[in-house]
């Protein structure tokens, strides 16, 4: 097991691969703003990341991999959960694009039809979303109907004009949750060609105002950010991640990350400026694992009782 610093269990791919279920306990968070609701409610939030185009399961040759994964496998799972849980979210934190022979035969247009197949609630841009153009991306929108959330792109002067949502507010039952997404910086990671004229601005200030407003002007119960930011740099410290990110926020209760590539076992917790806890949680690559985070929302209770899982897709045939 790789080591890792206290709060943060992440699993090497070595490790992280001896693992088709694993479950991690519950842990009571306080609720913060959110005191009013009318009754006991679950629910339950599916998460991906960086699936780059990998619509079947890994090939047969012999590699770790062998046989994970796969659009088929993940559909069956999302939908055995939907039928048990009366409010499920399927979220999406970016990088959908780019690693397969699908994306460079159709350029896109496969990956972006399966997840509206299996109905995704909504999802954020990652760096490999570029990799085609914007103009590419634009035009894949037309086969989804769930909304891409970023709001710290600016768009008004590309193909992505009006594509995009800077959040959105989703009603499970009596339950209003607010969703945003933040991207990486762009330029030095994506040829200026592709992303244009994108605009790039700095996240933290523009997260912290977007989920102020989800919080407390719209009244949402829970905020969501998706994020492509990245985990963590231990190499550059300077460089905004997730774990960063977590720690200057004011209003946001989780974080659901990409790009890094990062198999975390069980969520992390960053207290936040206000003294709260956020939630941080990524699934790897390659759509090998599905995340689930559960939670528990009670009035007059004052707290949200959260349990997790990460459900490794397929069986593993070979180290």
């Amino acid at each position: 097991m790789q080591k890792q610093k206290k709060g943060s269990p992440m699993l090497s791919r070595k490790d992280f691969l001896r693992y088709s279920t694993m479950a991690a306990g519950s842990i009571l968070v306080p609720f913060g703003d959110v005191m009013a609701l009318p009754k006991k409610q679950k629910l339950v939030i599916l998460h991906t990341n960086d699936t780059h185009s990998r619509l079947d399961p890994f090939p047969m040759d012999g590699s770790r991999n062998q046989g994970m994964g796969g659009v088929a496998a993940r559909a069956s799972l999302i939908s055995e959960i939907r039928n048990r849980e009366e409010h499920v979210l399927l979220l999406d934190a970016g990088d959908i694009f780019q690693g397969t022979p699908y994306f460079n035969l159709y350029k896109g247009e496969p990956e972006m039809k399966a997840m509206e197949w299996m109905k995704y609630d909504a999802c954020t841009m990652g760096n490999h979303d570029f990799d085609g153009g914007i103009d590419l991306f634009a035009e894949q929108l037309k086969h989804v109907r769930f909304p891409v959330l970023i709001c710290n792109y600016d768009f008004s002067e590309t193909p992505m004009a009006g594509k995009t949502k800077s959040y959105q507010i989703f009603r499970k039952g009596d339950l209003k949750i607010g969703i945003t997404g933040v991207g990486i910086e762009l330029a030095g990671l994506v040829p200026d060609s592709l992303f244009g004229k994108t605009g790039y601005v700095e996240p933290v200030a523009v997260l912290n105002r977007t989920a102020s407003k989800l919080k407390h002007q719209l009244g949402c119960d829970l905020v969501i950010c998706l994020s492509h930011l990245g985990y963590e740099y231990k190499n550059d410290p300077n460089r905004i991640s997730d774990l960063k990110l977590a720690a200057l926020t004011e209003d946001v209760d989780i974080i659901i990350g990409g790009h890094t590539h990062t198999f975390l076992q069980t969520p992390v917790s960053v207290i936040n400026k206000k003294g709260r806890e956020v939630l941080i949680n990524q699934v790897g690559w390659g759509g090998l694992v599905l995340g689930r985070i559960d939670l528990e929302f009670q009035s007059g209770k004052g707290f949200r009782k959260l349990s997790s899982e990460t459900v490794f897709l397929g069986k593993k045939t070979s180290e």
